[in-house]
């Protein structure tokens, strides 16, 4: 029973593989907190929480996520300069025409860890608003979410 011990990854003993996500159509938490699994390495055996041990994520048609519900007119994205009366507000249904892949980045990075593990990974997604990407010599896999 002593040789039973966990194994912790380190690094060049992890490979990294490409995943790609079509999210036209998908609902954007759902698809957030796949995503952000998926970085976190949460889906592959070795997962070690203070490393990352994660893969990359490709998502396309960003402009295609939907919201349930009520959230395009009633959720509010807010943004402060640190000046007094700078607050900025502006519902999500301006905000996803605006710019769908801040949106989805936003969702993505609050689910995952709040530090330099997680700004490590925060850099592993990358997100198109529309179908092409320059991200085929990678040959990404398609993840199903």
């Amino acid at each position: 029973m002593d040789n039973l011990k966990t194994k912790a990854a380190k690094p060049g003993t992890v490979s990294e593989e490409w995943w790609i996500v079509d999210a036209d159509g998908l609902v954007l938490g759902r698809l957030a907190a796949r995503v952000a699994a998926v970085l976190r390495g949460k889906h592959k055996p070795q997962f070690t929480p203070n490393f990352p041990c994660g893969d990359f994520v490709i998502i396309t048609n960003a402009s295609k996520v939907k919201l349930t519900g009520n959230k395009l007119r009633d959720k509010m994205r807010h943004s402060h300069s640190g000046y007094p009366g700078h607050l900025k507000s502006e519902s999500y249904a301006h905000f996803m025409q605006r710019a769908p892949e801040k949106a989805l980045m936003k969702a993505i990075k609050g689910m995952l860890p709040h530090g330099v593990l997680g700004r490590q990974l925060a850099t592993r997604v990358k997100i198109f608003a529309g179908g092409d990407h320059p991200h085929a010599a990678q040959q990404a896999k398609q993840l199903e979410i």
